[in-house]
Formats: structure tokens, sequence, C-alpha cells
């Protein structure tokens, strides 16, 4: 029945979520203002910086069911200001909502804030609880009405919104606001929930710069407008969780498989036991792999410290003792090297014209004939004789040569040698990521040094090189995942890394941070790319340069635009703005000051260069200064802090992530052939399905073959074996119904003769995103 006459209401606002940051600096103190019927006004409090206020404070209207009330959120900052720091508004009929007939009733309401008649944009929802009681006293019972209440249900009782559950993976409170609960109550959500619930593993809500809520699945690398649902019991989103995790190994796993003495041709007649495509000697000591013919006789006595010895087969190989190492190559044999004239053509050049090799240096042969030098001093291989300009100096970009020579004398430095000994790491694929931890961190610096040994528990596989490729790969793809919370992208479309502020979540994030320095280091130390990338600001830091504010665009793109608006425009009247900035600690935001005293000094156009400034190096540096502290005396244990200032932070980046993009036409240069030729058929029908690729699937094929996506920065040229310079080989080895297999040591692929592109093109993706670690068939 109607009820036209007035009576006694009560409003209770409880909440607004996702408010519109209209102030990038800094976010507003919103309030909400109570209007009914236009002659009845009262306001709450002021929240403080936040886009998620939580009043719960009650009042009461004299009102009939064709009332109106209105209710307007403002920033209490900019009130007074032109716009009144208008943030919303909700108009409601309180007919609508309750049933003034009824003695008791109280229903709860979630509304979409709408925008004023000035169009100025808004966002986010208002929460409120409207409710009456019959002055009689009686005791009709309570009715309601379905309503868009919290979690999709409507409430009969007192309560106003649930209550969320902590986040145990992101430990950020997220308190429930109810109609009981006291005003100290903070209702602010992790990134990884909201008022319904949980999130999926692996999912994270985010708000785009208009407000809107949008959702990342870090599983994947999507995002999505609709929020993601999840009704699996915890076992189930454990299993869940886990399955996404192996997926995504699997895509980006290298493979070598064993036994492959009878598909490859073995010129040298050395008995070789295979086992996980790395061959190990039989019955010898550690023989160089390059060979060439048997000795010259008649050229007298071996040089001072060199031994000839046998293989059981009765072959001659070489000892070095002063440099410990062996060659097939005879000491006396006068040498030919071949170099590139202005035109490219080829020269035959003795050695003894040459002169000497300068001291620690020798020369070897690949088992194609191919001569390469070994630099004993820094335990290095290369294509390049040094006595003769490098033929990497040809034709390519100054920034390259300098690299080079930079890296050319960073390794040459004694304290980045390796030492003698082996360093055994024994990790399980699917927790690489604890066990590395416990592995890194038990050992000393200079037990790091040593040579690594990578072991994958279960797997037959030996590590000459490709094997341990693979570990960083697997390794740097688990530690550096969101999930764990010690970095975070640097903005929802860009996935380079940075630090996350809100690490201290995990109380022994500092330690953490350390093991990642160290594994970081412990990459550039033995030679081996991460595959990851991070933001500019971070290898500068690394550096000990100055963060500025250009630094800052690759941090927060919004936030530097409006920085360097403000550099460039008349800030009076306009910004309100002190020397402090915003600092949210597990869902609390907390002012901190930019220098002594810095909230109470207004900045103005006099001085806001120096906030620029300070702004721009609080944001990048000093929110993660602790750790970015832990995570460099990890890195410098392994390398020392002013042999890596040599690099600027762009070549700091190629050093420790080599190049990203994959060149084709560079790859397709730098491959050698065994039992194909260039223009078999075959041959072609693999270039083309490489071309067609997108760059990831293509970095998945490298890894596969190589155990890192990764090249170092000369390209092809320069790929690295277990032997030395070793360049990628497409081999003729198994059957049109088989899948190519890999040998990561030696960058080598076992590709069959298949009879149509279409089949290659399936084997081929095949044996790339399903075949899984070492020693399998």
């Amino acid at each position: 029945m109607s009820h036209s006459g007035n009576t006694t209401i009560t409003v209770k606002v409880v909440a607004a979520e996702s408010l519109y940051k209209r102030d990038v600096f800094r976010s507003p103190d919103p309030f909400a203002v109570l209007t009914v019927d236009g002659s009845q006004t009262k306001s709450t409090s002021a929240a403080k910086k936040t886009l998620n206020p939580y009043w719960n404070e009650t009042f009461t209207f004299n009102a009939n069911e064709n009332s109106i009330l209105v209710i307007q959120v403002f920033d209490q900052k900019k009130f007074k200001k032109k716009d009144q720091g208008f943030l919303g508004v909700v108009n409601i009929r309180i007919g609508d909502v309750i049933d003034l007939s009824l003695s008791n009733f109280e229903e709860t309401i979630t509304r979409e804030l709408k925008k004023s008649n000035d169009n100025v944009v808004v966002s986010g929802r208002l929460i409120i609880v409207v409710s009456h009681s019959a002055t009689n006293g009686s005791t009709a019972s309570s009715r309601s009405r379905p309503s868009a209440a919290i979690g999709g249900s409507s409430r009969s009782s007192s309560s106003a919104v649930q209550s969320s559950n902590t986040s145990a993976a992101a430990a950020v409170a997220s308190t429930a606001a109810s109609a009981g609960t006291s005003s100290n109550s903070n209702r602010q959500y992790s990134s990884f929930e909201d008022q319904y619930g949980r999130l999926p593993p692996g999912w994270e809500r985010r708000t785009d710069n208009f407000g809107r809520t949008y959702y990342v699945d870090h599983n994947s690398r999507t995002t999505t407008w609709k929020r993601p649902t999840l009704e699996q019991s915890e076992s189930e989103r454990g299993q869940q969780r886990q399955n996404v995790t192996e997926a995504e190994r699997r895509q980006h796993r290298g493979r070598t498989l064993p036994d492959d003495r009878a598909s490859s041709p073995n010129p040298n007649n050395i008995t070789v036991n295979t086992v996980g495509g790395a061959p190990a000697s039989s019955g010898t000591s550690a023989v160089s792999l390059a060979a060439t013919g048997g000795t010259t006789s008649g050229l007298g006595e071996l040089p001072p410290g060199w031994e000839q010895r046998f293989t059981p087969e009765g072959r001659p190989y070489f000892v070095d003792h002063n440099t410990r190492t062996t060659t097939w190559v005879d000491p006396r044999r006068q040498q030919y090297i071949r170099t590139y004239g202005p035109n490219t053509t080829v020269q035959q050049q003795p050695v003894s014209q040459l002169g000497p090799l300068p001291s620690g240096w020798e020369m070897r042969l690949t088992n194609t004939a191919r001569v390469y030098f070994v630099d004993h001093n820094t335990k290095t291989t290369t294509w390049d004789d040094p006595r003769l300009p490098s033929s990497l100096d040809q034709n390519v970009p100054q920034y390259k040569r300098d690299f080079r020579r930079k890296v050319i004398y960073f390794r040459s430095q004694p304290a980045l040698r390796i030492l003698p000994g082996q360093c055994h790491i024994k990790v399980r694929r699917d927790h690489i990521f604890e066990d590395s931890y416990q592995e890194i961190m038990r050992q000393t610096p200079e037990d790091l040094k040593k040579r690594l040994m990578i072991k994958f528990e279960g797997e037959e596989g030996l590590d000459y090189g490709g094997v341990s490729r693979e570990f960083f790969f697997l390794l740097s793809h688990e530690m550096f995942n969101p999930f764990y919370c010690l970095f975070e992208y640097s903005a929802h479309d860009n996935y380079t890394l940075q630090i996350n502020p809100n690490s201290g979540i995990n109380p022994e994030h500092l330690n953490y941070f350390k093991f990642i320095g160290r594994v970081v280091g412990l990459g550039v130390f033995h030679r081996r790319f991460l595959d990851a990338f991070f933001v500019g600001a971070l290898y500068k830091m690394m550096l000990h340069k100055k963060v500025v504010l250009q630094d800052m665009e690759g941090v927060d793109a919004e936030f530097y635009r409006s920085l360097k608006w403000m550099l460039e425009n008349d800030i009076q009247g306009i910004l309100d703005l002190t020397f402090s900035a915003e600092e949210e600690r597990f869902g609390e935001m907390h002012e901190v000051d930019l220098k002594p005293n810095g909230r109470e000094i207004e900045v103005t156009n006099d001085n806001k260069k120096e906030y620029v400034e300070l702004i721009t190096e609080w944001k990048i540096y000093k929110c993660v200064e602790e750790q970015f502290k832990a995570f460099m005396d990890g890195f410098n244990e392994l390398i020392p802090e002013e042999l890596v200032n040599v690099f600027d932070e762009r070549e700091l980046e190629l050093l420790i992530g080599g190049i990203a993009e994959i060149d084709v036409d560079d790859w397709k240069k730098h491959t050698d052939y065994r039992g194909y030729q260039e223009s078999d058929e075959v041959i072609q029908w693999f270039w083309k399905c490489i071309s067609e690729w997108d760059n990831e699937q293509r970095a998945r094929l490298l890894q596969f073959t190589t155990g890192t996506s990764r090249i170092p920065v000369n390209g092809f040229k320069d790929l690295q074996g277990s032997d030395g310079p070793r360049r990628f080989t497409i081999e003729k080895a198994g059957e049109p119904n088989q899948l190519p297999k890999s040998h990561t040591c030696f960058n080598r692929v076992d590709l069959p003769p298949y009879v149509d592109y279409d089949s290659m093109k399936q084997k081929m993706s095949l044996a790339v995103e399903e075949t899984v670690g070492f020693g399998q068939e």
C-alpha cells in the first residue's frame, strides 16, 4: 500500500569503490554529501588519500516514498576549487528501494556513480544501507527485495558488506564493511582480490586511467574486462595453477635427445658415448673436439711443456701442460689461417708471418678444419685472430664495435676467470625456484665461480653448456614471476620488470633479492643469458647513475607525461601539491616527505623543478632502495662493481639478456648443413617455416636447439657450443615420420627428410612445444 506521509529513514553511507583518480600526483580525500528533497543536507567525514573510501557513517532524514535522496562525492582538497573536486553522484527515489508501509525494512544498495551536468569523467560505485523502523514499536518481520548487493545477493540483516578474506599471496589487508563494524575499519582490497572474494591464481585486478577495472592473467599474459570466476575447491585451484605453470615451462623448454651415434657421422673415428646430446670421451683424458689430420714427421722435439699422447684407437693428440689443455693440433706444425680481404676474398696467410700469439692464447681447429682461438687468460674462444683487425669490426655500427671491445676488456679481468673445480647444482624442474635458492645460497661466491655443472633431477643430460643455458632460462621465468611479489611489470601492457615496492609482504624478501642478484651475476660471470628485461632505470641504478625524468617514461608513462606537463606549464592555482608523496603499504595510504618537513612545503613555479627531481628519485629508487641494495649485494659477490661500470645501461642490458628480436636472415647466413645442402627442398621448407613464425615461436625453436632463446650481441656468428664457437647446424637424420631431435650442447638439430611442407611444419611445432627435458625420446 502507498505511504505518502513523512516518516524517519536511516541512511548509512558505507563505502565507495574505484573512484576516478583525477589528479595523477595524489589520491583524493573523498567525502559524501547527502541531500533529501533539496532541504535536508548532511555530510560524512573525509577519508584520506584513497580511491576506495570507507566511511560507515549513519544519518537520519524525514522522507516519504516520493522523496529523492541525492548523494554526491567530492575531493575535500578541491572542494572549494572551480570543479569542486566532483567525483560522482547517485540519485535514489526512496519508494523505489524501501517499503515505508512495513514496520521494519532495510535494504543494501550498490549504485554506479554518475556524471553531473558538466560531464566530468567519473567512475566507481557507492554502497549504502537505507532502513526504516516503525515508531510504534511494531515487531512485524522485515522484508527485502532483490538488489545489486555485494556478492550478488540481497541482505535483510544489518550486514552491509560481507567481509573479504585476507589474501595470503599478497597479504594485503582487505577489511570488510558491515553495519556493526567500527569506524576504524579500512575497506581496501589487494590487487589479487575484490569485494567478490579472491581472484583465481595468477590473476590480478587493476584500474585504467579512466577508473575502469580490468583483469590481468599473468598465466597467459592477457587482459580482459570480464572478472574471472573460479568455483573449484582449494585442491582443484592448486592443481590448475600447477597445470598452467607446467604448460608455460613446456612452451619454453629446451630439449636434447640421447644417443645420436646411429644418425651422426663420426669423421674423427673417436668412440663417443652420447648422453643427453653431450659426448663423453671413452677412456681418455679431456680431449679437444677440434680435429685435423695426422702429425707431420721430421719436425723435431715438441716445445717445452708439451707432451704427445694417444687415444685407445691409436690417434695422437697433444697435451700442453703450460695451459693444462689438450688439442689434436701438433704445435710444431705450420698452420694457415683464413682472413678476409677488402673484397671479401679468402686469403691464406701463414701464422709465422703474423708473429706469435699473445701470451695465454692458443689456436685450434674445429672438426671442419676451421681455425678458432682460445684465450686461456679469460677462458674464452673466438673466431678472430687476436693479431688481426677483427672481422666483426667490418660494416658494423660504431656502438657495436665499442661494445665488443668493452666485453673483451671486461672478460679479460682476473676477477672474472673461472676458478679450478666444479660447482654442482641439482634441482627439480617443478621446484626450480625453491631448489635453486637453497643450492645457490648455501655456496660461497668462490664456489659459484667454478665451472657450473647443472643437473635436473631424474634426467640423464650432462652439462656441456646446454643444460646450464636452459637452467638460467627456466629460473629467470620463475623468479621474476609477479606471483611471488618480488618483481612486477612496469605497466599492464608492458612486460619489462621492476622491483615491487610491496615485496616486504614476504618477510624473507631481502634474502630473495640477494639470491636474484647472485643469479644475475652468475649468468654474467658464466656467460649465460636470462630471459628477462628490466626497466631501463634499473640498469642505470646498477651502474650508480642518477635517475632522471626521462627514466620515468619506462616506469609509469602517465606519471611521466604529468611531470613533463608540470615543467612546461604554469601550475599556480592549478595543482595543489606539497613536497610529499603517497605510499601504499598493505592497502593503506601513507604520506612520505620528499625533503624535511616536505608535506608543509607547497610546490610552486619556482621550486617545481626540484619537486620533479625528488619525486622521480623517490618513485624509481627510494621506495625500493632496501630491495635494490640486497640485489646488488648478491650481484657484486660475482661481478665487481668497478668492472661493470665500463658499460652503459643499454650495453648492460645486452650483457644480461642478449638480443630478444631474432634476425632470420642472420640465422640463415650463419648455419651449417650435414647431409643437406642449402638448396635442398627440405631446407627451403625449414626456413620458410621459421619466416612464417612469430618471434616467440622462433625463440622457442632457438631454445629447443641451443638451450636459450637469447643470442650474442653480434648475432648468430658468435654462437657458442661445448667445445668453442659452434655454428647452428642442421643435420639430415631420422625418418619422415619422426620428430626433429636437438643437441643443445652443439647447437644442432637433426631434421628428417620430410616429404611435404605441412608435415614438416607440424612435426617441428610438435617437437618444439611438447618435448620435455633432457635425455628423453
